[in-house]
């Protein structure tokens, strides 16, 4: 059986700033998914780096920013983000996306649109059916791309993973990352003395 998607990094792209559960809910059921078929997986809501975070004490503090006009310090925090949120759509693989009609979102649609223009396989997820997909959204994407069950993105995937074949619609690039997987632990790498340290001794 083939195993294409191992290795592979996808970032889950949806709305948080206005999101009732600020977004975490959706990513925390599909992630074990995507763990199991070996995807690494990029979430906003638990972000891999120190800086740029969106949890609910940054949320707080922001609000307090955004309610007492503290306009120069929040845009600062806030472009922070964006490039930290930008930076891992830039490092996926492919991109999986949820968009619920209800919900404002603003950088869900930057993100997707930049995943787009790099040509990621960009798979979307609309609450309430594939009919409430936004328009534009139809003449962005491939439409085998648009999914209103999350089933259905799973089953996809699941081909895309498994089968003989795949229509990669020049967007899927299947990388050998079992070939590229470090040789040496993260403890290796923090104990590796240098060779120009090493002759100085």
């Amino acid at each position: 059986m083939n195993h294409r998607l191992w290795g592979m990094r996808t970032y889950l792209i949806g709305a948080m700033d206005r999101a009732v559960d600020h977004g975490v809910g959706w990513r925390r059921k599909i992630t074990p998914f995507l763990e199991r078929l070996g995807i690494v997986v990029l979430d906003p809501t638990n972000k891999p780096i120190s800086v740029g975070l969106e949890g609910i004490e940054d949320r707080m503090r922001r609000r307090h920013l955004k309610a007492t006009g503290q306009w120069d310090t929040l845009a600062k925090e806030i472009k922070l983000l964006r490039v930290v949120d930008l930076r891992m759509v830039d490092m996926s693989d492919f991109l999986i996306v949820n968009i619920d009609p209800d919900v404002h979102a603003c950088g869900t649609y930057e993100e997707a649109f930049w995943g787009n223009r790099l040509k990621n396989p960009t798979l979307i997820h609309v609450e309430g059916g594939k009919k409430q997909v936004p328009d534009w959204l139809i003449g962005t994407f491939p439409h085998c791309h648009l999914f209103g069950e999350w089933e259905d993105l799973q089953k996809y995937l699941w081909e895309v993973h498994t089968s003989e074949t795949v229509d990669t619609m020049n967007r899927w690039m299947f990388f050998d990352y079992t070939g590229m997987v470090p040789k040496v632990t993260v403890e290796d790498s923090m104990n590796y003395v240098p060779p120009w340290e090493y002759d100085n001794e």
